[in-house]
């Protein structure tokens, strides 16, 4: 997958002392929903984004986000209990407005839209086994019975 060096950034992903891993029971979801999450999936693996999982820590559920214009479906993962046992920020990001108020003396403002900007920065392989995720595979043939495990 293209991304950014691993030697130049890599995301770490701290726990705080105290908590125990958390797996999610699964959620449901319509045929319709799962079939195009299912088609979803199976284009991150072939891009290389997601890799089965065999023995995650930490398993969270899928939550589809359908795409009312294309009828598309965006998988976004909920990761509330990951995010309640890692420590907050102590740098949160700035505002865009005071970023943009900032640069008002400035002769030239140029923005970047990148894509998939999120997905640029690889995971720290050591903390791989935290932001698993889980999804039924009708007819699967993975140990688990019919349940793919992704990170």
């Amino acid at each position: 997958m293209p991304g950014l060096d691993r030697q130049l950034v890599e995301h770490k992903l701290p726990i705080k002392d105290g908590y125990l891993p958390v797996k999610q029971a699964r959620r449901r979801m319509s045929m319709d929903t799962e079939l195009k999450v299912k088609e979803e999936i199976e284009r991150l693996l072939k891009a290389g984004f997601v890799r089965p999982a065999i023995y995650a820590d930490w398993l969270a559920n899928i939550v589809p986000v359908l795409k009312i214009k294309t009828g598309a479906v965006r998988i976004c993962v909920d990761y509330r209990n990951l995010n309640e046992a890692s420590p907050k920020e102590e740098y949160p990001m700035p505002m865009a407005d005071m970023l943009i108020d900032g640069a008002a003396h400035n002769q030239m403002l140029s923005f970047m839209d990148g894509n998939a900007g999120y997905n640029q920065i690889m995971m720290a392989e050591q903390d791989i086994h935290c932001n698993a995720f889980r999804f039924k595979e009708c007819g699967g043939h993975l140990p688990k019975g019919n349940e793919f495990h992704f990170s």
